[in-house]
C-alpha cells in the first residue's frame, strides 16, 4: 500500500528524484492552505454573525471570502493523484477560483472608485458581479481542456509544462489586471488629496467626517491587490524557471511558491481585520450578544442616515436629499 502511494505521488510530484522533499513539499502547501481555509471561514463567520452583509461593501467581502476558501480547497486535495479525470478537476477547480478570486477584487475596487470618484452605489449591479465572477472563470478555466492542457505540473495539477497556457490563461491576465487594480487606488488617493486641498480654508463637520471616514475604509482596501501581487510571484518564478529548465526545478522555488499560492485567505483576513470596527467588534461580549441577537432572531429595522440641513430632514421622500457616507460605517 505505501508503494503503491509513492508511485502515485511521484506521477504529480516532479521537482525531485528523493520523494523525502516532495513530501516535504506537499505538507507544507496542505499546511498553509489549511491556515487560509479557517482564516476565510473566520471571514465568512463575522461578516455572517455582526451581519455586515447588509452593507453592499461587504457582501462583495463575503463573496470574495466565499472563492477564497473553495480556492483554498483545491490546495488540500490529495497529490497522489495519477494524471487522469481526478488530476485534470484539481486543475480546473484551481484555475476556476484563482480566477474568481481575482474578479471579486476587481469589484471591490470598481464598487470603492463609483462610491469615492462618481459618488455612485453599484448595488444595482450585485447581479451583474455575479453574472462575470463566476461566468469569465467558467470560460478561463475550461479553455485548458482544449487539447488536454491539464494535469501533473510539479507538486500539483495545473496546467502542464506549456509556458504559452500559462500565460495566456493566468500570469498575463493576472498581472494586466493588478496593475490597472494599482493605478485605480493611485487615481482615487489622488482625487481625495485633490478634494482636501480644496476644502483648505473651510471648515464643514459633515465634509470633514466624510473625508475622514472615507480615508479610513480606503486603508485596508487598498491592501487587497498587494494580496494577489505577493501570491501571484513565487508561483510566477517558479514557472518560468520550470519553463526554461525543464526537469531542474529548484527546491527553494517550489517551496516559496508552495507557501504563497495558498495565502489567499490568511493575507485577505489580514486586511479585513486592519478594519478598525471589525476590530472593535471581536470582543467577548460583542461576540456574546452578536450570538444571542442571531439566536433570537430580533427583528431589525435599518433608517437611512441624512446629513444636511434640518428643513432637508422633512423632505424623506426626496432621496437626493441624503448624502453618500462612507458604506463600512453603516453596519
Amino acid at each position: 500500500m505505501a508503494q503503491n502511494e509513492s508511485v502515485l505521488t511521484q506521477s504529480t510530484c516532479s521537482i525531485s528524484e528523493d520523494q523525502s522533499e516532495c513530501d516535504t513539499v506537499i505538507t507544507i502547501r496542505i499546511v498553509f492552505a489549511s491556515f487560509s481555509l479557517i482564516a476565510c471561514l473566520f471571514m465568512i463567520v463575522v461578516i455572517w454573525l455582526f451581519r455586515k452583509f447588509v452593507v453592499f461593501a461587504q457582501r462583495l467581502i463575503l463573496y470574495l471570502s466565499i472563492g477564497a476558501f473553495c480556492d483554498s480547497i483545491a490546495y488540500l486535495m490529495s497529490s497522489s493523484i495519477e494524471d487522469g479525470p481526478l488530476c485534470d478537476f484539481q486543475a480546473w477547480w484551481l484555475t476556476y477560483f484563482d480566477w474568481t478570486v481575482l474578479l471579486w477584487v476587481s469589484c471591490l475596487t470598481f464598487n470603492l472608485y463609483m462610491n469615492v470618484i462618481q459618488t455612485r452605489t453599484t448595488e444595482q449591479w450585485e447581479k451583474g458581479y455575479h453574472a462575470v465572477c463566476w461566468g469569465v472563470p467558467l470560460i478561463m478555466s475550461t479553455l485548458p481542456f482544449i487539447g488536454d492542457h491539464y494535469g501533473p505540473a510539479g507538486v500539483w495539477c495545473w496546467i502542464t509544462e506549456d509556458i504559452a497556457w500559462r500565460l495566456g490563461i493566468w500570469y498575463v491576465p493576472l498581472f494586466i489586471i493588478i496593475g490597472l487594480l494599482f493605478f485605480a487606488y493611485i487615481y482615487i488617493f489622488c482625487m481625495l488629496r485633490r478634494r482636501a486641498s480644496s476644502w483648505e480654508g473651510t471648515y464643514d463637520p459633515d465634509t470633514e467626517r466624510n473625508h475622514r471616514m472615507l480615508k479610513e475604509d480606503i486603508k485596508p482596501l487598498q491592501f487587497y491587490p498587494f494580496v494577489y501581487l505577493i501570491v501571484s510571484v513565487f508561483p510566477l518564478i517558479n514557472r518560468i524557471n520550470s519553463a526554461v529548465n525543464p526537469g531542474h526545478d529548484k527546491l527553494w522555488m517550489v517551496v516559496a511558491a508552495s507557501i504563497s499560492a495558498p495565502l489567499h485567505g490568511v493575507l485577505n483576513a489580514i486586511v479585513f481585520g486592519m478594519d478598525k470596527e471589525t476590530m472593535q467588534r471581536l470582543t467577548p461580549s460583542q461576540i456574546k450578544m452578536a450570538w444571542v441577537a442571531r439566536n433570537h432572531q430580533q427583528e431589525v429595522r435599518e433608517y437611512p442616515l441624512a446629513i444636511g440641513h434640518p428643513e432637508d430632514l422633512e423632505a424623506t421622500a426626496d432621496k437626493s436629499k441624503f448624502r453618500s457616507v462612507a458604506y463600512s460605517r453603516l453596519h
